[in-house]
C-alpha cells in the first residue's frame, strides 16, 4: 500500500529565517508559496532532487518542540547525500553547527546531526 514518504512537514517560529536556511543553506527548491490569511500562516512546499517535499508551516504561538532530553514523536529528519564530509564543509561554510562525522554501527554508513533554526534536529546521511 507504502509507496514512499511523499513529505514531511514542519512548524517553525520565524518564516523568513527558516525560509532562508531551507532554501538557501539546504538549497532546497521552492514549488509553491502560500499565505493563509485566515490562519495568519505561510505554507512553503519545497523539493529534494528526487521528488519528496517538506512543508515549511508558520503558525503563530505554536509552542516550543521539546528536544532534550529527546520527547516523543518524530525524532528527526535525515537528508541522504553522497558525501557526509563534503556536505559537512558546506553547512559549516554557511555557519551552521555540524556535530563531528560518525558511523552507524549496525550499517557502517557515516552521518552526522545539525539543527535547522528552531533546533529540529536534521542529520545528513550517507548513500
Amino acid at each position: 500500500m507504502l509507496l514512499r514518504i511523499h513529505h514531511a512537514a514542519i512548524i517553525c517560529a520565524d518564516y523568513e529565517r527558516s525560509r532562508r536556511f531551507y532554501t538557501e543553506v539546504l538549497g532546497l527548491r521552492v514549488i509553491a508559496e502560500t499565505y493563509r490569511e485566515a490562519r495568519r500562516s505561510h505554507k512553503l512546499d519545497l523539493a529534494l532532487p528526487d521528488g519528496s517535499q517538506i512543508e515549511l508551516f508558520s503558525f503563530p504561538g505554536a509552542p516550543p518542540r521539546p528536544s532534550y532530553p529527546e520527547a516523543q514523536g518524530l525524532r528527526h529528519l535525515a537528508f541522504e547525500v553522497d558525501d557526509v564530509e563534503q556536505g559537512k564543509r558546506e553547512l559549516e561554510a554557511k555557519g551552521v553547527v555540524v556535530e563531528p562525522v560518525r558511523v552507524d554501527e549496525l550499517t557502517g554508513k557515516r552521518f552526522t546531526f545539525f539543527a535547522d533554526p528552531d533546533g529540529l534536529p536534521l542529520e545528513l546521511y550517507e548513500r
